[in-house]
């Protein structure tokens, strides 16, 4: 799943505006469907997309200002593409596990595997 310079001439109107010279925004948007494709860390993005913290923080931004939440809604009245545009997520606040049902390691004591120990 990558994007070509066709696709974003398609999108570019729901950008922002760069205040300074824009950085690779194609690469940028490369970087953030390659993480979503794979469910990678962002830690993990290979090196070809660039620094992978200054693309978090970009992606963070356009998060929080809707620009993404603009491009799709922008694409789905032109008909371009046709996605449900509503957020669903699944974090450690809605599904909680103990720790010892991670795998990780106990520094000190036996290693409770199956049921509590304490009831």
């Amino acid at each position: 799943m990558e994007l070509t310079r066709e696709n974003l001439e398609q999108i570019q109107k729901y950008l922002p505006t760069p205040r300074k010279p824009p950085k690779d925004t194609l690469n940028f948007l490369n970087a953030v469907l390659y993480a979503v494709e794979n469910g990678c860390k962002w830690r993990k993005l290979p090196q070809e997309f660039g620094k992978w913290h200054t693309i978090y923080m970009r992606f963070n931004r356009w998060c929080k200002n809707g620009t993404f939440q603009a491009v799709f809604e922008g694409l789905q009245q032109e008909g371009i593409i046709n996605l449900d545009t509503q957020i669903r997520f699944l974090d450690s606040m809605t599904s909680c596990v103990h720790p010892d049902g991670t795998g990780a390691l106990k520094t000190s004591g036996q290693q409770s595997i199956g049921r509590s120990k304490g009831g």
